[in-house]
């Protein structure tokens, strides 16, 4: 969970809890009530889910498995 401060944007907030904002569509899409919401109040809370595992995009045979 992840309790907003006043000021607080997705992609400010996706940079903090992910390390990216590149990933404020997965942050949006598992707080759709608040999808209304650009800029944040203080005491907002949000569910922050384990991001789910990404293909790094390089074949096995590649990778040496």
């Amino acid at each position: 969970m992840y309790v907003t401060g006043v000021g607080d944007c997705w992609d400010m907030i996706a940079k903090v809890v992910y390390g990216s904002e590149r990933h404020m569509g997965f942050l949006m899409k598992n707080n759709m009530p608040l999808l209304d919401t650009v800029v944040f109040s203080a005491g907002t809370r949000l569910k922050i889910p384990d991001l789910p595992k990404e293909e790094d995009g390089i074949p096995p045979w590649r990778k040496g498995v």
